[in-house]
């Protein structure tokens, strides 16, 4: 099935999608893949949400390991195969154990988590689950990141929220041959 939103033809960009298309592949992410495609169709949407998603992946103060762990449980939340299949491989070259990132994907709690991991996940998972955070998860965050890497772990979990929903409402297609990484949800 074709994307909903595809890709607009260059020649089909208003002068702000063509000046915020550049900027996206001038800046860190070097693609308009993933989502960036479908925001273009709202420009100054795309415009604020490529920032801040440059801010929440690459300067954020959480180390790239447990940034990539926090995206692959908003992605495993949200069943997004597309953002999964792009981030699973960062998440690993980061320094994320494949056994948790398996874990995650098959929707179980990872065995053997750091204490670092093991706030990020606690965090992440019922900040997703029940759109809070218990005085336990929250404690455990703030002091392995502080107060700057709570709220940049919400930013996290939040900006990756849109990609996930852009991706699935959008359906944004994996590459030819390549198999969907992530089951249904159970119950879903």
């Amino acid at each position: 099935m074709p994307d909903r939103l595809p890709p607009l033809p260059p020649e089909r960009l208003s002068p702000e999608q063509r000046r915020i298309a550049d900027a996206i592949l001038a800046g860190p992410r070097g693609s308009l893949d993933g989502p960036f495609r479908a925001w273009l169709y709202s420009p100054a949407l795309a415009d604020r949400l490529q920032q801040l998603g440059e801010y929440v992946r690459f300067d954020n103060v959480l180390p790239r390991r447990l940034s990539e762990f926090a995206i692959l449980i908003t992605a495993r939340h949200w069943t997004a195969q597309f953002e999964w299949y792009a981030h699973h491989p960062l998440a690993l070259a980061a320094g994320l154990d494949p056994a948790v990132a398996a874990a995650v994907a098959e929707d179980r709690e990872p065995a053997g988590l750091s204490p670092d991991e093991r706030a990020v996940y606690d965090f992440a998972t019922q900040l997703h689950r029940a759109g809070r955070v218990d005085d336990a998860a929250y404690e455990a965050a703030r002091a392995a990141f502080g107060e700057q890497g709570v709220v940049d772990l919400i930013g996290l979990c939040g900006y990756y929220t849109v990609v996930a929903m852009t991706l699935n409402v959008a359906e944004v297609e994996l590459p030819p041959g390549q198999a969907p990484p992530l089951k249904p949800r159970r119950g879903a």
